[in-house]
């Protein structure tokens, strides 16, 4: 009789789904598909309550692999340290690199998961692993995660023509930025930095025509200013006041294409007092002073 660890397996579950795509399809459509060639699916699937799953690679997979889990527990391996894993938490692995992961045999994890391929798909992993400083990190819950796993899965079920590959994988992208750019899917959060920032920054569009230091910014969020920057920098990688110009540009160039208004005009609609100084900015941030952007601009209508 089979102790309980003999029982691992690789597949095999009540309620599993999973597509592997064949390689004849991935060779037709995605490998020479300019569209998609950067990041495409190659398997994905959904084990629920996966007692016994195990899987070791050690010399890695020919794919990207990232596993979401939703409830239970269990354990990976990556880069000679094991992490447990925690329902919210995922991993991903690059290609080529060893690793093992394992449920837990008392409380099996619910993980939804995919193979993919492409620079693109590359690029992404890394920004993970940067952001987060390990390959194993976790993000709150959101509907539209999983809705974006569904239509994918589901479009797969529907056959492998080239326009349903192309679509699938042009939500792809979508669904892998929903854990690199977590904050950004998740709504009513409250009291953390990414919540902070993105106050001041609806601040600083709603008043754009206003003189906005970086104490009003951080007075704003009940915050020191050596603290509010090192938090603003973090998340966006721009100083706040910086920051503030580009959007005080941006809203600068709709009134260049798409009114008369006097560039002196202009540089008070954004809350710049100095007409000469709002020239040089713009010249700095755009490449071109305010009036050839507009001669520019009215060229191409």
């Amino acid at each position: 009789m089979k102790s309980e660890k003999e029982k691992f397996k690789k597949d095999g579950f009540d309620g599993q789904k999973a597509i592997v795509l064949p390689k004849s399809v991935i060779n037709k459509f995605c490998v020479n598909n300019s569209l998609i060639n950067k990041a495409f699916i190659t398997d994905v699937g959904y084990y629920p309550r996966a007692r016994f799953h195990y899987r070791e690679r050690p010399h890695g997979a020919e794919q990207n692999i990232l596993i979401y889990c939703v409830e239970g527990s269990g354990y990976v391996s990556i880069d000679k340290k094991k992490h447990t894993i925690y329902p919210g938490d995922f991993f991903v692995i690059p290609s080529g690199k060893a690793h093992a992961y394992e449920t837990d045999l008392k409380n099996p994890w619910t993980i939804y998961w995919c193979h993919f391929k492409g620079e693109q798909s590359d690029e992404i992993i890394e920004q993970i692993r940067l952001k987060y400083g390990s390959l194993k990190a976790s993000v709150s819950f959101t509907d539209i995660r999983l809705e974006l796993f569904n239509k994918l899965y589901q479009n797969l079920e529907n056959g492998y023509s080239y326009e349903n590959i192309s679509y699938v994988n042009l939500i792809l992208p979508q669904f892998l930025a929903t854990f690199l750019f977590s904050d950004r899917f998740v709504s009513n959060l409250e009291g953390n930095d990414e919540d902070l920032i993105e106050k001041t920054i609806r601040y600083m569009q709603e008043n754009i025509d206003q003189s906005i230091t970086l104490e009003k910014l951080s007075k704003h969020i009940n915050t020191s200013a050596s603290h509010y920057c090192a938090i603003f920098k973090k998340k966006t990688g721009f100083p706040p006041i910086e920051y503030l110009n580009h959007l005080k540009i941006q809203m600068a160039c709709q009134y260049l294409q798409f009114t008369d208004s006097r560039i002196k005009e202009i540089a008070l609609k954004v809350g710049i007092d100095d007409q000469y100084y709002f020239s040089r900015l713009f010249t700095k941030t755009m490449g071109f002073s305010p009036s050839e952007y507009r001669d520019q601009r009215k060229a191409v209508k």
